[in-house]
């Protein structure tokens, strides 16, 4: 344990408090993590976009299909954050790993449901997204192999999430950049038939994906029951139903907005796909692209969980207020900086990943809209994570129901229903970000996440 307990002061709250780490320290590992796996999924693209704009539409649908997957776990992962960081805080180090080694198990159970529901109903999920039938196949295809992997992608999750929760980010660093690395080596030979593997084509490239979950999976769980993490393992007393109340009660509201997230965004393809192919894949290959600045958000948002979270369980709800406004400021100031490349950059980033003109030109559309909000996206990011950490995880639900369903996809369905172009549905993302952004400052501002945990009874930390 003692190069993780240098790894943990290494990564020290330079403000002055010494006990954690701040929002900085806790960001850049993850901003790094999840660069380098969007780079895997741009290298992705790349592969499978010389099949043609209908597996480039297959992969986005199927990517959209694990995502609705992931969000289920959602409903333990933000319990986990919350009570993990706040545990952690407090300085009850068994009570953390009793949390994280629940969490591990049940995330474990729940991706095993859902592997089968992948396996077994993968051509009716991917007709939801009503495709052209060739597409509609292909995504199939490609679902069905990816929901193999569920359960590595989960422990990844489960024991990363712990671990960021905890302050250790540099743990799930270097296991994810490994893991991407082998995703990438697989899912180019699997597609193309290369170094002796078949050519598989779009089910080459899940299951090129699905070697990175498992990679990672297994390092992960190596070094976690040789008791190598800042967390070791606790055995049947992880298994508390007073535990299992806690992350579920926390976490529960945390999985319907992931769930009404990505049924906004279904609902919101629906109405792409109306337009055909071509803007169907532009979407795709415009969220790839800004992607790299998306994970910097998402970067700040853990960040923001765990100060916030870590902050509170120690007491201090100033120290939490700060951490807050500070990963959000930071986020705005690096997300604009990314967006503002990407942006610039779009109409040869577009082309370098598809040879198609209307699929480019739709795309460079969509990236100018998408790029015009990071500072809007940003807000929403780091906010949102600094209210999971404190254990308020019903107001974000609340606040994507209104931004995906009261507004994009409203105003979504009016433009197409009046016969304008693909590029005013793609309009609508502005408004979205923008009711967004505004409910999440105000939330903060008002302070109510201080208390939210406490009235909601599962404040009191049993060691």
């Amino acid at each position: 344990m003692g190069r993780e307990a240098a790894a943990w002061r290494a990564v020290a709250d330079t403000s002055g408090a010494g006990a954690h780490p701040g929002v900085w320290e806790l960001a850049w590992p993850t901003i790094v993590s999840n660069l380098l796996f969007s780079a895997s999924g741009f290298i992705d693209i790349k592969i499978v976009g010389s099949l043609g704009a209908s597996a480039v539409a297959a992969i986005t649908t199927g990517t959209r299909i694990f995502f609705t997957a992931q969000a289920v776990l959602m409903a333990i992962l933000a319990g986990t954050t919350a009570l993990v960081a706040r545990a952690w805080g407090a300085g009850h180090r068994d009570e953390a790993a009793q949390i994280a080694e629940l969490s591990l198990w049940l995330c474990l159970v729940v991706s095993a449901l859902l592997t089968l529901g992948g396996t077994l109903g993968a051509d009716a999920l991917a007709g939801l997204f009503r495709l052209e039938p060739q597409t509609v196949a292909l995504a199939a295809t490609f679902t069905r192999w990816l929901s193999v992997f569920y359960m590595a992608f989960a422990a990844v999750m489960a024991l990363s999430t712990a671990l960021r929760a905890a302050g250790d980010v540099v743990t799930p660093l270097w296991i994810g950049a490994l893991g991407n690395v082998v995703s990438v080596f697989f899912t180019y030979s699997l597609v193309h038939g290369a170094f002796g593997l078949p050519a598989l084509g779009v089910a080459g490239a899940a299951i090129g994906n699905g070697t990175g979950f498992v990679t990672g999976a297994l390092l992960l769980t190596a070094l976690w029951r040789s008791g190598r993490l800042v967390m070791g393992t606790r055995g049947a007393r992880a298994f508390r139903w007073e535990l299992i109340q806690r992350l579920v009660r926390i976490g529960y509201p945390a999985a319907f907005e992931q769930v009404a997230w990505q049924g906004g965004f279904v609902a919101f393809l629906w109405v792409i796909a109306l337009y055909g192919t071509a803007p169907y894949a532009a979407y795709g290959i415009g969220v790839n692209l800004l992607s790299f600045s998306f994970v910097v958000g998402f970067g700040f948002s853990v960040a923001a969980s765990t100060v916030v979270g870590q902050r509170l369980g120690a007491r201090d709800p100033e120290g939490a207020t700060r951490g807050g406004w500070r990963a959000m400021r930071l986020a705005i100031g690096v997300m604009l900086v990314f967006g503002a490349c990407i942006t610039a950059a779009a109409r040869p980033l577009a082309t370098f990943l598809i040879d198609d003109r209307e699929v480019v030109r739709l795309t460079v559309a969509f990236i100018y809209v998408l790029g015009s909000v990071q500072a809007l996206m940003a807000i929403e990011f780091s906010l949102a994570g600094a209210l999971r950490g404190a254990g308020d995880t019903r107001f974000p639900f609340v606040t994507v129901l209104v931004g995906l369903f009261g507004v994009r996809f409203t105003l979504a369905a009016l433009f197409a229903w009046r016969g304008l172009r693909v590029e005013w549905v793609f309009a609508a993302l502005i408004a979205d970000y923008l009711v967004k952004a505004t409910m999440f400052t105000l939330r903060f501002r008002s302070r109510r996440w201080v208390s939210v945990i406490r009235e909601q009874g599962v404040d009191e930390l049993a060691v």
